[in-house]
């Protein structure tokens, strides 16, 4: 996982999270994690819950195409 700041109108509002190449779900998710944590840590105002929001996702995303049309 890479962070960056933002550019342009972004500058100083928000930071990008890539990869630095393959990734897999899990390691995405520890990624978001640890990037939750260190907010929390560093007192920086974000909203909470998107490591959850992306397990939720991921989880649905994987489900069969049968399944979610049942």
């Amino acid at each position: 996982i890479s962070y960056g700041s933002s550019f342009g109108r972004f500058t100083g509002k928000m930071f990008r999270i890539g990869h630095l190449g393959d990734i897999n779900d899990a390691m995405m998710l520890g990624g978001l994690a640890a990037t939750e944590m260190a907010l929390a840590l560093a007192n920086i105002p974000h909203k909470k819950g998107g490591v959850d929001a992306a397990m939720a996702y991921l989880a649905d995303a994987m489900k069969p195409a049968e399944a979610a049309a049942a």
